[in-house]
């Protein structure tokens, strides 16, 4: 009797399906122009706080506007960080949903390896920070701040010097940046919440309930009428996001939740998961460019504006354990934690990494995941508030720390995709009829 063949290890990082290849390359396109504004938006921040108008910026950023008897008379940097981060935490839910119901890590053994490297991303910088800022009493309560990875600013950056690295590498890219702020969001509904309104908490259950209700029960109405998800969901979920407001939970982590209520599948009636992409995909598509093109560039505007205080007060902030704590946490911690994670995971299961890939593929995505912006900034100022001279130093340790990873992950990928293109090129003389490389067809 012939002997039968041993069962191949599963890989980590394998290429996926070439479908999610596909819509994880959409997504990218769609985010370079988003971060390149985010970037644009930071810069004009930093340069008009630094400036001879920067008493207009701050007068600006502080300017007060909303209605006070229900608690939201609020700064318009409170009203960025506050709601149109909500608009980006949605696409957060309705992304992570969509990847653990229909995408790729939709299976345990290709979802594990992800998450397991976004948790260590998180808990290492953290170490890090805590060990550097022990004796800090006042930095301390920063720890949180280098946990996070911008996803904007991290695919942007990926988009734009890797286009032929693999397509695994940019699901794990995207799905760590997902989880990562995930971890972070709960993070601060847990650590910085400071005082909890039972009442409007339990309220705020009753809007949710009847918005994911309506999604599911009416998931064909709303993906062919626009206008519906507007007039009918929307206020829904602004209800939603003022009570959890009024409760003391932050109000973004109302955006997440209302994320995961919509539907990622295509009901019975409607064809069923092969006719075509469901709610949540094609919610993705209608407010990315509203997340990516307005609500975090907003944000960036209003959050990164720091004045430094020229020379003399950059060099000062350099010497912040708050700041030395960030910058070390996201340049080093980050892929630390990831690679050590995912070397882990290789070493105590079958798992094993693709073949096509090498290690320092991973140094690399590690580094880009240091790029720490969007929710770092938020969560400096739930740690510190603004005005104190730890929020301001937080701030330059995150500008700084961003632009560190984005050049070495650049430097690094830069030479991995010169190599990628090679391999495309030669895959690309095999593909059949149909166009479709075989190494997809192979499922490999």
């Amino acid at each position: 009797m012939a002997n039968t063949p041993p069962k191949p290890s599963p890989s980590l990082l394998g290429r996926g399906s070439y479908s999610e290849a596909v819509r994880i390359g959409d997504i990218l396109r769609k985010e370079t122009v988003g971060g390149l504004l985010l970037v644009a938006a930071a810069a004009i921040a930093v340069i008009w706080a630094n400036s001879p108008g920067s008493d207009v910026y701050f007068a600006v950023r502080d300017f007060t506007i909303g209605y006070e008897p229900w608690h939201l008379e609020l700064s318009l940097g409170a009203w960025a960080s506050d709601g149109l981060l909500a608009v980006f935490f949605f696409l957060v839910g309705l992304e992570l949903k969509r990847e653990f119901v229909a995408g790729d890590l939709s299976q345990f053994s290709k979802a594990v390896i992800p998450v397991a490297a976004a948790a260590g991303g998180v808990i290492v910088p953290a170490l890090i920070y805590v060990a550097i800022n022990i004796t800090n009493p006042e930095g301390i309560r920063g720890w949180a701040i280098p946990t996070a990875t911008d996803i904007a600013f991290a695919v942007a950056v990926l988009a734009i010097i890797g286009s032929h690295l693999p397509s695994a590498l940019r699901i794990f890219l995207l799905t760590l940046a997902v989880v990562d702020d995930l971890i972070a969001i709960t993070i601060i509904a847990v650590f910085y919440t400071n005082e909890i309104a039972v009442l409007p908490l339990a309220l705020f259950l009753i809007p949710v309930a009847a918005y994911a209700f309506l999604a599911h029960r009416y998931r064909r109405f709303f993906g062919l009428h626009a206008s519906a998800a507007w007039l009918i969901l929307l206020p829904l979920g602004v209800v939603a996001w003022g009570l959890l407001h009024a409760s003391g939970v932050h109000a973004t982590i109302a955006g997440v939740v209302l994320g995961f209520a919509v539907p990622v599948l295509r009901s019975a009636a409607s064809g069923g998961p092969a006719a075509g992409p469901g709610l949540a995909e094609i919610f993705e598509h209608r407010f990315r460019p509203i997340s990516a093109g307005f609500a975090v560039p907003v944000f960036a505007f209003f959050a990164a504006g720091v004045a430094i205080g020229g020379w003399e007060g950059f060099t000062s902030s350099l010497i912040d354990p708050v700041t030395i704590g960030i910058v070390v946490a996201l340049v080093l911690g980050k892929p630390i934690g990831i690679v050590a994670t995912t070397w882990v995971m290789a070493r105590f299961t079958r798992a094993r990494l693709d073949a096509s890939l090498a290690w320092i593929d991973l140094v690399g995505i590690g580094l880009l995941a240091g790029i720490g912006f969007t929710v770092s900034l938020l969560v400096a100022e739930l740690s510190f508030g603004l005005g104190a001279i730890q929020n301001d130093h937080a701030k330059v340790g995150i500008l700084l720390a961003s632009v560190l990873a984005a050049v070495l992950a650049s430097v690094l990928l830069v030479s991995r995709n010169r190599r990628y293109r090679r391999i495309e090129e030669e895959e690309r003389a095999d593909a059949d009829n149909d166009g479709i490389p075989d190494v997809y067809q192979r499922g490999s």
